[in-house]
């Protein structure tokens, strides 16, 4: 089975590219904020149309050398290139413009590459709200692009009309083809305080320069997914937005970030927690493994740039404080890497999928039982308010993660609790996952 067409959105800053891309799959998908730059990296969506299904490719803003913006040259540039890089790996490009501004230099120096482009391009004038604005789309076709399209990004006015010319300049399916069924991918999230080296890890492990990487805190707008095909299977990575407390958020963008952020977490079966060892852990990164703890998710600790951290009382002092400060992912495997330089990134893969193994991990019941008794028989379970519990036995119930049923004459502490779990990870090689135990009770 073929993989589906590629449409690229893009354009200059602030012409409503996101806006558009969300009106095409159908959801608020793409952060959008009335500012130029929100979009940095490219995020790639699934739309339909007309039965055909396609990749929507966002951009970020397409700005030439030397333009004056807000963010530095070096980060322009990076933007700029990751946009180009998704014209020339598109079937199809559409290229969104402003009636409002009409055209600009930008405009026509984007238009003059499309042109050599050897590819389709659809001229999507936006911000058309009613006919009124309908005659000023004709003075983009001075771009040399074919006939310009009206449409209204925000309230969808002309969008059919795009979609039925995106769809019908789509290179023709194959006969008898079939859209491919999603993979059952292990999904994973890159989560951290901004400006830890995520995305700079994102695209170690990826192979490839798909996040924007830059000394700027932020610079991840939204979270990115790619699917890697390893030899033990599919992996889904997913690049998130630098997470912060809300209260130190001070613009919307980076708010909405914060909240694809968590909800990739929530969706995710592990999270890579990133943390710059030459800050140790923060009080930020000891909320951020809370929040990752209860999302129930496998976890993997990767202290980054450990090859800065060059002297071995300091070293010692990180070790420690990731013991202290996050004791409560005491079962989390701890790695010491460099992204940037690649040290140790090899470790990375092999501890995901033993974490992903544990995840789906499905223990025998007798197996289990045995455990329980071995267990009540070496460490009884004290008295609670004069009575002694007895386990009577036990079953798993779920995975992702691991969840048990211990069926009990009366409450188990909470500290037997914790040596039931350690035995049962221990005896069943239950590493880098979460374990949840439930007690009922039960005569018996």
């Amino acid at each position: 089975m073929s993989a589906p067409p590629v449409v690229a959105v893009v354009g200059r800053p602030n012409v409503g590219k996101s806006t558009l891309v969300n009106r095409i799959v159908g959801g608020r998908r793409a952060i959008v904020e009335e500012k130029p730059g929100v979009t940095r990296d490219r995020k790639e969506l699934v739309g339909e149309w007309n039965g055909r299904t396609f990749t929507v490719v966002d951009t970020g803003g397409w700005l030439p050398d030397g333009t004056p913006t807000d963010d530095p040259v070096a980060l322009t540039a990076q933007v700029s290139r990751q946009a180009e890089r998704a014209m020339r790996n598109a079937d199809v490009v559409v290229l969104v413009v402003d009636a409002v501004v009409g055209i600009t230099e930008e405009d026509g120096r984007v238009a003059r590459l499309l042109r050599t482009a050897e590819r389709p391009v659809l001229v999507a004038v936006n911000k058309v709200d009613d006919t009124r604005r309908e005659p000023d789309i004709w003075a983009f076709a001075r771009l040399g692009l074919g006939d310009p399209y009206p449409v209204s990004a925000l309230h969808g006015r002309g969008s059919g009309d795009l979609l039925d010319a995106v769809t019908a300049a789509l290179p023709p399916e194959p006969p008898d083809a079939e859209p491919d069924p999603e993979p059952e991918a292990f999904s994973v999230a890159i989560v951290g305080r901004p400006n830890v080296g995520k995305s700079t890890l994102f695209n170690r492990l990826v192979g490839d320069e798909r996040s924007v990487v830059h000394d700027l805190p932020g610079t991840t707008r939204d979270s990115i997914d790619t699917l890697v095909e390893t030899e033990d299977g599919a992996l889904r990575f997913v690049d998130t937005a630098g997470m912060r407390r809300r209260s130190r958020i001070d613009e919307p963008t980076e708010y909405y970030g914060l909240v694809r952020a968590l909800e990739s977490v929530d969706r995710a079966d592990a999270a890579l927690l990133v943390i710059d060892a030459t800050d140790g852990v923060t009080h930020q990164d000891q909320r951020l493994a809370e929040r990752v703890d209860a999302a129930g998710t496998a976890v993997v600790i990767v202290l980054n740039k450990w090859d800065l951290v060059t002297d071995a009382d300091e070293r010692a002092r990180v070790l420690v404080d990731v013991a202290d400060r996050l004791a409560f992912l005491g079962y989390a495997p701890v790695l010491k890497v460099s992204a940037l330089t690649g040290k140790n990134a090899q470790r990375i893969l092999p501890a995901l999928r033993q974490a992903e193994e544990a995840y789906h991990a499905r223990i025998p019941t007798a197996a289990l039982n045995r455990l329980m008794q071995e267990a009540q028989q070496q460490h009884p379970p004290p008295p609670v308010r004069r009575h002694r519990p007895r386990i009577l036995y036990a079953t798993q119930g779920a995975t992702d993660p691991p969840t048990f049923t211990i069926f009990a004459s009366h409450e188990l502490p909470e500290h037997y609790m914790r040596y039931l779990e350690r035995r049962i990870r221990e005896a069943f090689a239950l590493g880098p996952t979460p374990i949840k135990l439930r007690v009922r009770r039960r005569s018996g």
